[in-house]
């Protein structure tokens, strides 16, 4: 298969402005693209059909960038009021959002129609999207296959073509990875770059940011455009970027980076050889373009920084429950949850507020690590996952393991951590590059270069300085018009 990645979002948005097409048009036309692929793919959860045409007759879209251009939001954080808002789980099931989010409103403001809402796993806890409330999502690429998560369903709405941009977020990998396996172009922003709230200053300590997945890196920076903020509101903000990062893209030349790359895993798994390979692919061209590359790789323990974000998952999951405990005024069960996410609960009632400080503290040290790594290295290129896309039907938790999380109330809190870790081991082997830039607050991207034998995508990451998304973007422009992508 092979995406049309000039048919993108300025592509008809410049469409809608020429009136060569109307925004009620092409919402019609979405919905009729949703109807036949959603039953093979499972990518979308919910729709606003009526609300959705309704606003593509009767709002003006003159002034904006999108003019009246179909999107999906992710079923994650990206609220729109009086709709449903489940986060993937089925204690949420009947829940509906009171208000509209920021980061949704901000999509309205650039001239979105938002469709509907893409499938995510539950609490968005997983590398791959298959909640017990909807089903998992299949791969457009192969519907043997995951497209990723947390935020597969924008990924799979994406590659089956029922929109150009989908809503995303990424709080460990979750944009980059449904990228990579899913032959696309996914940004994770700088800490505090993009809106938050209301009602919440931060997203899992910062780790956790809302954006988008494209199919072409002028989408992104159109994205970044209109979605870059300053929030009083906000725990963590980053200046403006003011030059624009669309027109930045268009009239400065690349900047001849010095770029690092490693092909090892910061966990110690094994990386295959198709991932190898996809970094190898870049750095011969990046020389051959004229750039400095270096092999070398940051003084950082990659398993004792997992292992402090595995503590804020668990110590945030039971905060999200004793909150919501409060809101059904009854206590949480097994049976009100997945069972990862009774594993994290109950691991996280048992965390003291010192083992949670620290683990934060660890993040503050990685982030000092890193900024000096880049006092030396512009650039910093990786795999962005350590192999292809899993099987739907994997087993990412042994029988074992899964009877250890059934008893996880029985163990102490040292056992429970190393459950926690037991249990995302399978599935961290095949993602372990992605979650540093969420703990460091630093923007990174991948970018859809390599595909297998099999047919499956595989994309490469790389990672810059806070607040230099412009010099991701110039790279993956470059490598975009060299014909690089899939």
């Amino acid at each position: 298969m092979k995406i049309n990645r000039k048919n993108d979002g300025l592509a008809l948005a410049k469409k809608l402005h020429d009136k060569k097409v109307t925004p009620f048009e092409l919402v019609e036309e979405a919905f009729k693209k949703l109807e036949i692929e959603n039953s093979k793919w499972n990518a979308v959860i919910h729709t606003r059909k009526e609300k959705a045409l309704k606003e593509a007759l009767n709002n003006d879209f003159s002034n904006t960038l999108f003019g009246g251009l179909p999107i999906l939001v992710k079923g994650l954080g990206q609220d729109i009021a009086e709709e449903p808002s489940t986060s993937g789980s089925r204690l949420l099931k009947n829940y509906c959002a009171k208000q509209t989010g920021n980061f949704t409103k901000a999509l309205e403001k650039a001239g979105f129609i938002v469709i509907g809402q893409t499938n995510t796993p539950e609490f968005g806890f997983k590398n791959i999207t298959d909640p017990s409330l909807y089903g998992p999502t299949r791969n457009p690429w192969n519907g043997d296959y995951s497209p990723g998560g947390s935020s597969g369903g924008a990924a799979a709405s994406i590659v089956s073509d029922m929109v150009q941009i989908s809503g995303a977020s990424d709080g460990g990998g979750s944009i980059r990875i449904p990228a990579a396996f899913s032959g696309l172009i996914g940004l994770k922003p700088t800490r505090g770059r993009t809106p938050i709230g209301p009602g919440s200053g931060r997203g899992w300590q910062g780790a956790s940011i809302s954006f988008a997945l494209t199919k072409s890196i002028r989408d992104t920076a159109a994205m970044l455009d209109v979605l870059q903020t300053v929030q009083e509101l906000a725990a963590f903000q980053t200046p403006l970027f003011e030059p624009g990062y669309l027109n930045s893209l268009q009239q400065s030349p690349s900047k001849k980076f010095k770029i690092a790359y490693s092909l090892a895993s910061p966990v110690h798994s094994p990386v295959s050889l198709d991932a190898k390979k996809s970094v190898l692919k870049t750095v011969e061209w990046l020389r051959q373009k004229g750039y400095e590359v270096v092999e070398s790789t940051p003084n950082i323990d990659g398993v004792s920084l997992m292992q402090s974000y595995y503590t804020m998952n668990a110590g945030e999951t039971a905060a999200m429950m004793a909150n919501l405990e409060k809101t059904f005024q009854r206590a949480l069960t097994i049976d009100d949850m997945e069972l990862m996410t009774w594993t994290l609960y109950n691991t996280g009632k048992s965390i003291s507020a010192a083992t949670y400080s620290n683990s934060l503290a660890a993040w503050d040290t990685a982030a000092e690590t890193m900024a000096h790594f880049h006092e030396t290295y512009d650039l910093y290129l990786t795999p962005t996952t350590a192999d292809s896309a899993p099987l739907i039907d994997a087993n990412l938790q042994t029988d074992e393991q899964i009877e250890r999380m059934k008893q996880v109330t029985k163990l102490t809190e040292q056992e429970q951590q190393t459950l926690v870790w037991d249990m995302f081991s399978a599935s961290l082997a095949i993602t372990p590059f992605t979650q540093q830039a969420n703990l460091t607050g630093q923007p990174a991207i991948s970018l859809p270069v390599y595909l297998t034998e099999k047919g499956l995508p595989m994309g490469v990451q790389f990672t810059a300085p806070k607040g230099k998304e412009d010099w991701l973007l110039s790279i993956g422009y470059e490598i975009e018009k060299a014909g690089l992508f899939i």
